[in-house]
């Protein structure tokens, strides 16, 4: 018999190979999206390593977006910048014949030909903070201009109210003199190219000799003082291949370790360590943070004293230290040991090491403490005994810049450091009565005095105290205000006086006040100009607070007098008797040209925006740095909180 046929067995035959079907068409598709899925991990694993090499890229090359002071204001406005904004501010430029803008690096910085830099047009007050609210320490929480920020606060980037103690002058026009400042530029570049040529690596150059110049006060040892001092003229004006020389050299060449040299404790400190440090508050790179502090440490022994003071010289290699013998008995001198406060208070912020604070905040408890005769600080101290020198007072040298860090010193703190403030006034009080003077012309003048007995005569190097003056009075309304101002203004007209009323148009080293002569040097040894910045220091600051453009024009008509009278074919020299009609040169091109004159001139002619006066404040070799709480370059070191052993 043949057995019956099932009706399901073509069924389940037909349902068995569409299952086949199934299973394969699905191995097939998780076969295929593990390749993929492979690949793609393998891909992001590789766009994740790319993203770090650049990033440690980025960290190594300066970032001018975020890190250029310049750029500030820039990146916080930019995003209600159109592009309507952008055309006018081309239009602009073209209406200025100004050399169009290129981008470099990836487009991180905007490189102009011919050293024009462009800059927002929009007026920005000075005086108006972007971070305006602190934390009881004062610091930074949040940067959104790429800043460290190391504490918690909370940082308010709104219109914040006016800073220095509300006093309000002009308003910024956002004007740039783009022809004047772009001459300066070309001095700088003259100047560090010429020194590169003839004295790479060397402290400063002889421009006529066209060699290094080996008697400077840092000897002829290759320190590279011009190198480290106009570092930062040169990335304020955006020349990136000098700067980037620079920084080269000093990654390179730059130490103490075997130098065996005494070098002055006060200029190595403002040119090297406030140098450094400038150059690590713009850019962030830890080479400037670390070679500031290993200047610092070779300046250290020179604190070894009985009282604290430290000595005027220190050999970087043994550490023994010791002062001039020439200072009233072995006394330190107070323009000196006075002006160390702005880069040891900055160090010990930026490395977390209060050490360096600690040494001049012992200097600062001597000086508030001891009797001063009269309420003024006589020039020489005895680091031994505590006990002053000579009675010999000035607001010129040997005691210039021990007022100025005081003033600056509060500014630096967020002004915060009253007890600096409070001893800033205390000594102008003084001066004021005791050494400000009129001559029988009206000019205002501040002599030095000497046992109780006024010298009438006036240093070139006091032509500083005229902005000194001028920002102690912006910065705090008081009982002192407008006679601060008032002075400031006079003192500043009186040295503008001793320029013009040279055939050089340039300032003597001293100028006298008598009923026969004014604002006048009578002898040889006070008739020279080495290329002094501080005038122009004083234009600077008063065309901030003013906008006064008179302080525009003085400050061209010296621009024109250098040129003219200081230039050479290889750089610049001083002159030796400023009221020849062809005077002599010295043959050497200072350092501090490039750090201060060149700078103050550079930001007379330039924006309020460029290096603002209430984020930075300047040492006395014209190195800004930054305003704590208030500038988001201030980059303090995070502070480890001890850990509790509580349960």
């Amino acid at each position: 018999m043949c057995p019956k046929t099932s009706k399901t067995t073509p069924l389940l035959l037909i349902g068995g190979i569409c299952f086949v079907i199934v299973l394969v068409g699905i191995t097939g598709i998780t076969l295929i999206n593990n390749i993929n899925l492979s690949n793609i991990i393998r891909l992001n694993e590789k766009v994740a390593s790319d993203s770090v090499s650049n990033n440690e890229n980025q960290i190594k090359e300066l970032n001018y977006v975020n890190n250029h002071p310049r750029n500030v204001y820039l990146k916080l406005n930019a995003s209600s910048r159109d592009d309507e904004d952008d055309e006018q501010m081309q239009k602009e430029q073209e209406q200025l014949e100004l050399p169009k803008i290129s981008a470099v690096i990836g487009g991180s910085k905007p490189k102009v030909e011919d050293n024009q830099v462009k800059e927002s047009s929009e007026a920005i007050s000075p005086y108006s903070s972007t971070f305006s609210s602190h934390s009881s320490a004062g610091e930074l929480t949040s940067t959104p201009s790429g800043g460290v920020a190391p504490s918690s606060s909370t940082v308010s980037v709104t219109a914040p109210p006016l800073p220095f103690g509300g006093v309000k002058y002009n308003q910024s026009s956002g004007l740039i003199d783009y022809e004047k400042r772009n001459q300066v530029v070309k001095m700088m570049e003259h100047a560090w190219h010429n020194y590169k040529l003839y004295a790479w690596g060397k402290n400063e150059l002889r421009p006529l000799s066209q060699r290094p110049h080996s008697a400077s006060i840092f000897g002829s040892y290759d320190l590279g003082a011009t190198i480290v001092d106009g570092l930062d003229t040169l990335y304020i004006m955006g020349l990136e291949k000098e700067y980037r020389e620079g920084r080269d050299w000093i990654e390179r060449k730059f130490s103490l370790d075997n130098i065996s040299a005494e070098l002055s404790v006060f200029e190595t400190n403002i040119r090297f360590v406030g140098g450094m440090l400038t150059l690590y508050a713009f850019t962030g790179d830890p080479l400037y943070k670390e070679k500031a502090q290993h200047v610092a440490d070779k300046l250290l022994p020179a604190f070894q004293t009985p009282t604290g003071i430290p000595y005027a010289l220190v050999n970087t290699k043994t550490g023994v230290a010791k002062n001039y013998g020439w200072a009233s008995g072995g006394s330190s001198i107070l323009s000196e040991f006075g002006t160390l406060h702005l880069e040891f208070a900055y160090l010990s912020d930026i490395t977390g090491n209060p050490l360096y604070r600690e040494r001049v905040q012992t200097i600062r408890q001597v000086l508030k403490e001891i009797e001063k005769p009269k309420g003024l600080y006589p020039n020489f101290l005895n680091p031994k005994t505590g006990k002053w020198g000579q009675l010999h007072m000035s607001l010129g040298a040997l005691g210039d810049s021990y007022y100025e860090y005081l003033l600056k010193a509060w500014l630096q703190s967020g002004q915060t450091d009253e007890e600096a403030r409070e001893m800033f006034d205390e000594a102008m009080l003084a001066i004021l009565d005791k050494m400000v003077r009129t001559s029988p012309g009206g000019l205002t003048y501040v002599s030095d005095l000497k046992f109780d007995r006024l010298e009438h005569k006036m240093d070139h190097l006091a032509c500083f105290s005229g902005g000194l003056f001028a920002l102690g009075a912006a910065t705090r309304q008081n009982d002192y205000t407008d006679k601060y101002m008032e002075v400031g203004k006079g003192i500043t007209n009186t040295c503008h006086e001793s320029y013009i009323r040279a055939p050089t148009q340039l300032g003597p080293e001293a100028f006298r006040f008598s009923e026969a002569v004014e604002a006048r040097a009578l002898r040889s040894q006070e008739k020279y100009y080495i290329l002094r910045p501080e005038t122009f220091e004083s234009y600077f600051v008063l065309w901030r607070l003013t906008h006064d453009q008179k302080y525009r024009d003085w400050g061209w008509e010296a621009v024109l007098a250098l040129e003219k009278h200081c230039r050479t074919a290889h750089g610049y020299c001083g002159l030796r008797n400023v009221y020849q009609q062809e005077p002599q040169k010295d043959d050497v091109q200072q350092s501090f040209f490039l750090a201060e004159t060149l700078k103050y001139l550079y930001l007379l002619f330039s924006d309020d925006s460029v290096l603002p006066l209430d984020e930075w404040v300047f040492n006395t070799e014209a190195h800004p740095l930054p305003i704590k709480g208030a500038n988001a370059y201030y980059r303090q070191a995070p502070v480890t909180l001890p850990v509790s052993n509580a349960s």
